[in-house]
């Protein structure tokens, strides 16, 4: 004759071990987060040298935005044609740090104008749409910069800087990164 077995009932025996088990699951879980967070560089880092995309769709012909990349000042433009054709005028032999404005911008999106924003003197922030060459001035010691970021007058040594950046698409650029 065959013996049948029926399946028991769970136990209170069985409730208790399943739920302890689950409750030293999270435990171990929780003690080990920290662990594994730590591994991962702080948000400083990151930011200190993660390149940044910038949508350039909302920046209107003739105006610049200002932002920080890896805690320094970073000056868009959308130039004019007027202030493209002033800069293209320009002999190098006018310039202290002689420097053609082909070379500050990409070919054929020679209205962006992507550069640093701190004078090149002592580091100060210059006002936009200043100076006689509708640039920036430098109100702390004078220096003029034109439409393309170059001295053109004062003590600022060499024209503002260009860092790396690239476009990403027609309407977008990343800074940090170069083409």
């Amino acid at each position: 004759m065959a013996e049948t077995t029926t399946a028991q009932e769970p136990t209170r025996r069985d409730f208790l071990f399943l739920a302890t088990g689950a409750v030293g699951a999270v435990g171990v879980a929780a003690a080990a987060w920290p662990f594994v967070a730590q591994l991962a560089p702080d948000a400083q880092t990151v930011a200190a040298g993660a390149p940044i995309e910038v949508d350039l769709a909302p920046i209107a012909e003739g105006q610049i935005v200002k932002m920080f990349w890896r805690g320094k000042l970073i000056f868009v433009r959308n130039r004019t044609p007027a202030e493209i054709e002033a800069a293209r005028a320009v002999p190098l032999d006018d310039l202290k740090d002689p420097e053609a404005d082909q070379a500050r911008v990409m070919e054929g999106r020679e209205n962006w104008l992507v550069i640093y924003g701190n004078c090149t003197h002592l580091g100060c922030v210059p006002l936009d749409f200043q100076g006689q060459y509708g640039g920036w001035f430098c109100p702390c010691h004078g220096s003029v910069f034109d439409t393309s970021g170059r001295i053109r007058q004062g003590p600022a040594p060499i024209n503002l800087p260009v860092p790396p950046y690239r476009f990403a698409t027609d309407t977008s650029i990343v800074i940090g990164e170069a083409a």
